[in-house]
């Protein structure tokens, strides 16, 4: 009888090997990783990578990484390459015609020595700040748009999970 149970353990071993189940750790949520990626936007322009760089660390699941990309590396294992794609919507939202405004010069201190394309930080009556960027200088007025530079963007990544830590 123990011979038999043997036998029928070792065929499940042999079964489950041959049929390319391993125990192969993959990414879950709660997970700290490691990943070298590039991403595209949907023209195939690159607006950022990892190459010559540390691979990008964080936590699965954590809100440390735009919700598309958290979503995107659930499952994948060491050594895996993947092309993720996110729509706008899970990546930086959708642009938002009511984040643009126009201010007046005298009310953001040097506002008389910005220029087009600064970051700028804008303290709301509530006392927050809202970060934006000055798109246009007129006499009317400091035109700054406080959307993500890559709002209403559908993005894709191709990623490389290098560790789970």
């Amino acid at each position: 009888m123990r011979y038999l149970q043997g036998l029928l353990l070792l065929a499940v071993v042999l079964l489950a090997v041959g049929s390319g189940c391993t125990d192969t750790a993959h990414v879950r949520a709660g997970d700290a990783i490691k990943v070298h990626y590039t991403g595209t936007l949907d023209n195939g322009t690159v607006f950022d990578s990892s190459a010559g760089r540390e691979p990008l660390e964080f936590t699965v699941g954590a809100g440390q990484v735009i919700k598309g990309f958290d979503e995107g590396v659930m499952g994948m294992q060491v050594g895996e390459t993947k092309t993720i794609h996110i729509p706008a919507d899970r990546a930086y939202g959708h642009y938002r015609e009511d984040l643009v405004f126009l201010v007046d010069p005298d009310k953001i201190a040097g506002g008389e020595s910005l220029t087009t394309g600064q970051s700028i930080g804008v303290t709301l009556p509530g006392g927050q700040v809202l970060v934006g960027t000055v798109t246009g200088i007129s006499p009317d007025g400091i035109v700054i748009d406080a959307n993500h530079h890559l709002a209403g963007e559908g993005l894709t990544f191709s990623v490389r999970l290098v560790e789970i830590e």
